[in-house]
């Protein structure tokens, strides 16, 4: 479910950027997205992981944009929730450009 809820979330959102930043497209994948992930990991995991103090700058952003996007602004909003998006998976993008490196060792897909 977890899984579904945040692919519904990321399509949601990129429809809402392709159809000039529909607001409600936005604000229905911004929540789709984190129900998704609370689903995922569970909500305690969630909310240590945002509020974390490191974390806490990318959190204000992140939810801050939520907040702007629902009020309207949504190119704004989006703005403010990228700049929070990269402040909190700084660490992550290492790790998922390693997995992205490691496809070119499949056979079938490095012939291609």
């Amino acid at each position: 479910i977890g899984v579904g809820l945040v692919g519904f979330g990321l399509f949601f959102l990129l429809f809402g950027i392709l159809l000039y930043f529909d607001s409600v497209l936005l604000a229905f994948g911004n929540l789709l997205f984190l129900s998704g992930l609370v689903f995922i990991i569970g909500f305690r995991r969630t909310f240590t992981f945002f509020f974390q103090r490191p974390k806490l700058r990318g959190t204000s952003f992140f939810f801050g944009g939520l907040v702007v996007v629902l009020m309207r602004w949504p190119i704004l909003g989006m703005l403010l929730e990228a700049y929070g998006f990269i402040s909190l998976f700084r660490s992550f993008f290492p790790v998922a450009f390693g997995f992205l490196g490691s496809l070119t060792n499949i056979p079938l897909l490095s012939q291609v």
